[in-house]
């Protein structure tokens, strides 16, 4: 004796719930996402959850994007005071 029965009402939840199984986690367009599975302290994973206020995946799509624009950011600094407005801070603010 089976422990479902069998009826249609019975594949159609099933088959919802296989399908769920299924596409749990993938995202529709492979070539632009990836996941990955990482090990990460987990006092590290508390303090950045804590810092940003959010889950784990928002966590470290935080942390990379700040990795990914570091070099930018050291750009930038190299040019501190090397750079000369024909504006001055009046009519910028005037512009707004």
């Amino acid at each position: 004796m089976s422990t479902y029965p069998v009826s249609a009402a019975t594949w159609r939840v099933g088959d919802t719930i296989f399908s769920a199984g299924l596409e749990y986690g993938m995202m529709r367009s492979m070539e632009t996402v990836r996941k990955i599975t990482v090990e990460v302290p987990l006092e590290l994973l508390k303090k950045a959850r804590r810092a940003s206020g959010t889950g784990i995946t928002q966590t470290v799509r935080t942390g990379l994007q700040l990795v990914a624009a570091s070099r930018t950011y050291a750009r930038l600094r190299q040019l501190r005071g090397k750079v000369r407005f024909t504006r001055t801070l009046a009519e910028l603010k005037a512009d707004r």
